[in-house]
């Protein structure tokens, strides 16, 4: 019994050594689930986040049509990564919208300058409070918002190329 007992504790460490490496293996899902989507947007009046371009409000994303509101700032690089793939988006018809998050207007017009300028309207949470309201954790983060102003799809992280058929499916399927 006494040597039973010995190896006790390396059995128990081996079993926890196991548990963890399995979860290191097969992690769980990473999709994250928003408790926002299918409820109407948070009401917000946002100013313009730089000159040249239009605030955004909420009765901006209610007008009829599906509309994609990203959330970037001049100082993400991911931010800088998504750019081209949000031009893409652009091209093949996707009206997109913005919120910059605590940015200054001469930085997000330096950024549209370097990266290109996908938005209709971009509005400035300096607080990030709108950020909040809408449960983003980050930057970038985007979401895909029906007609109404209900959103139906919130895509985590920067879009990339491999997403660009998943994020036009889900603009058709707010539509």
């Amino acid at each position: 019994m006494k040597k039973l007992a010995i190896w006790a504790p390396f059995v128990l460490f081996l079993i926890f050594v196991g548990v963890v490496a399995r979860g290191l293996i097969q992690p769980g899902g990473r999709v994250v689930r928003s408790a926002l989507v299918g409820k109407p947007l948070p009401v917000f009046t946002l100013p313009a986040a730089t000159k040249g371009v239009r605030g955004l409000n909420t009765a901006d994303l209610a007008m009829g049509q599906p509309r994609l509101l990203n959330i970037f700032a001049s100082w993400c690089i991911p931010c800088i990564a998504e750019a081209p793939v949000l031009l893409e988006l652009k091209a093949k018809g996707v009206a997109i919208d913005a919120i910059a998050i605590r940015d200054t207007p001469q930085d997000v017009a330096r950024f549209l300058a370097r990266n290109g300028n996908p938005y209709q309207r971009i509005g400035s949470d300096v607080t990030s409070a709108v950020q909040l309201a809408l449960g983003s954790s980050g930057v970038p983060e985007s979401y895909v918002v029906d007609g109404k102003g209900v959103i139906r799809y919130q895509h985590v992280g920067d879009i990339r190329s491999e997403d660009v058929p998943m994020i036009l499916d889900q603009m058709e399927v707010a539509r």
